[in-house]
């Protein structure tokens, strides 16, 4: 597929929180990342608000463990004071990640800014580098680390595995600049790992949606961002 990476992020800790776990305040991970975080660590390594990261494939190459941990979080709505709370993580993990970007045709007016050859070559030099931000996985308390690799390669503790099916879970956010509409909407599905691998469907391609409220995609101007063409020049 055109302008395709593929990378392994790792990290100690992750906790891809499941919503009907913060209804009382101690969180518990999924088994398996969102697409909405995957997503994140993608853009985390490269962002253009004229590009769409799309994850198209996951490989979870560690067991899935789960630890629990106790937090102490801030109570914003009571004096900001300390609670007590157990969550649980998930720990010792490592994927493998396919991922690609498309332009963002919900933006005419960032046009000028569809270079795919030069967004393409500075992605891959941001993924060689570790990512232009901080790598987390769920949360900012999981910090993980992104290396490229050939997806597929090595070995994996869920290799022969058969298929594992894990019930209904978040698939992600849906925000008006990329969709056009006027609207935040969540997206839910089933996913089924098989020997390891998820295959993601295209966010176009998800059927089970629910508006959340009206919302209105932020202005930009070509003015307002730095040319990926004089990016390349200055270089």
């Amino acid at each position: 597929m055109r302008n395709q990476i593929e990378f392994e992020v790792s990290a100690p800790y992750a906790l891809f929180t499941d919503p009907i776990t913060k209804m009382g305040g101690e969180k518990s991970s999924y088994q398996i990342p969102t697409y909405e975080a995957l997503k994140g660590v993608v853009k985390n390594i490269y962002f253009k608000p004229s590009l769409i990261m799309i994850v198209d494939e996951l490989r979870v190459m560690n067991p899935i463990q789960m630890e629990s941990k106790a937090i102490r979080p801030m109570d914003y709505n009571n004096g900001q004071k300390l609670n007590l709370a157990m969550y649980s993580y998930l720990r010792n993990v490592r994927y493998q990640v396919r991922a690609h970007f498309e332009f963002n045709h919900h933006r005419p007016e960032l046009s000028e800014d569809h270079n795919e050859n030069k967004h393409y070559s500075i992605l891959k030099r941001a993924l060689k580098a570790g990512g232009r931000r901080d790598i987390f996985l769920g949360t900012r308390e999981c910090q993980a680390d992104v290396t490229p690799c050939v997806f597929g390669e090595g070995e994996g503790f869920y290799d022969n595995y058969g298929e594992l099916h894990f019930g209904t879970m978040v698939f992600g956010s849906f925000y008006p600049d990329e969709t056009g509409k006027n609207e935040l909407a969540i997206g839910l599905w089933q996913p089924i790992m098989k020997n390891g691998y998820i295959t993601f469907i295209h966010p176009e391609k998800c059927e089970l949606v629910k508006p959340v409220k009206k919302m209105t995609a932020k202005k930009f101007g070509i003015e307002d961002i730095e040319s990926v063409n004089s990016l390349y020049h200055e270089s």
